[in-house]
This record gives structure tokens, sequence and C-alpha cells, in this order.
């Protein structure tokens, strides 16, 4: 019997999160197989864009599922990760900047995980959160296309840019760090009385 309503798996936001997951290899690829850092950001660039893609999709045409709901935050969390320390590797993003950037998400990823297996109810993602997530992903491609060598025609603008998404990125991902803590205790304390368990409700 086909699945319905929430329980659906084969949905559009869902393929493009598997999308994204699929074509990171290829980025790794073009920054360190062919050296192409140009090539690299402008991949790592649409990838990020495509976030707010499948989630616009999920939302407005009806696509929400409990799947996309794990699914997409995990496929941004590994792409930022994946995408974050392949920069610091590169050297085209101070390391202080990348290294910030992926302590957020750690710990906040063990956070929920821990939160989830001691049977806390979901947590809503914060608008602070997602706008902070955002600038993030701007920044690293950015970052990227700054690099003089190899980087993209116009590294020179890409660098001030990357600098004005990254610091407002930064400041609001530990803000929202900071509201999920009263946040997640009151999930705990709650318990099995919410619906789901901690996650994304971005979709």
């Amino acid at each position: 019997m086909a699945r319905t309503g929430e329980d659906r798996i084969l949905t559009v936001p869902n393929a493009l999160s598997v999308i994204r997951l699929l074509f990171i290899p290829v980025f790794l690829w073009l920054l360190f197989g062919r050296e192409n850092r140009h090539a690299a950001a402008w991949l790592l660039a649409v990838l990020c864009a495509s976030d707010w893609v499948d989630g616009y999709i999920a939302r407005h045409f009806d696509q929400v599922s409990e799947l996309g709901k794990i699914l997409d935050p995990t496929a941004d969390r590994i792409l930022l990760g994946v995408g974050g320390v392949a920069i610091i590797v590169d050297g085209s993003i101070p390391a202080w900047v990348g290294i910030l950037a992926l302590a957020r998400e750690l710990v906040v990823g063990v956070a929920g995980i821990v939160l989830s297996l001691m049977g806390a109810r979901r947590i809503d993602v914060l608008l602070v959160g997602k706008a902070g997530n955002f600038l993030l992903m701007l920044a690293f491609p950015l970052f990227l296309a700054s690099n003089p060598d190899g980087g993209a025609p116009w590294h020179e603008v890409a660098r001030p840019l990357a600098w004005l998404c990254a610091l407002p990125g930064l400041v609001l991902s530990y803000y929202s760090a900071y509201r999920y803590v009263p946040l997640a205790k009151d999930a705990l304390g709650k318990g099995g009385q919410g619906k789901g368990r901690v996650g994304s409700r971005r979709r």
C-alpha cells in the first residue's frame, strides 16, 4: 500500500536531500582531485542553496514527511561538516572560523541524539538558528572562491563578502545554541507528552 501524508518517502524534497549527499564526493574531487577551487566553490554554493529549495517545496507543496525531518538536517550537517573540514584542509578559510562553525554543529547534533535517546519530544528549529546556518553555508563557498590560487576571478570581492556572512553567521549560530538550552530542558521534562522526538521541523 502506498504511503500517504507524512509517512511518504518518495517526495521531491527527500530526493533533493539525497542528491545533495551524492554530490559531496564530487565537491571533494573538484577541490582535491582537480584542484579547481572555482568549480568546487560554485558546486558547494549550489548544494547549500538546495537546502532552501527543498524546504520551500516541502512547506508550500504539501510534501512534508517524517523522513524529511530527519534526512534534511542530517544532509545539512554532513554537507557543512565535510565542506568545512575540506576548506580548512585546503587553507582557504581561517581555521578558527571553520572550527567554531563545526564545533557548534557537532555539539548540537550530539545533544539532539542524546535527548532523543532519553525520550525528549522534538524541538522546533529556531529561526535565528536557520539564519546563522544559512549565512555560514554562504560563507564557506565564498571563502573558497576568495583563494587567489585557483579561486574565482572575483576573489578580491569574495573575501569581504565571506566575512560579512561568516561573522554574523557564527554569532547567530551560537546564540541559537544558547537558546536551545532551556528548550532542551523543557523537552526532556515533558518527555513523551509531545509527539515525535528531538529534531527539525523545517519541513
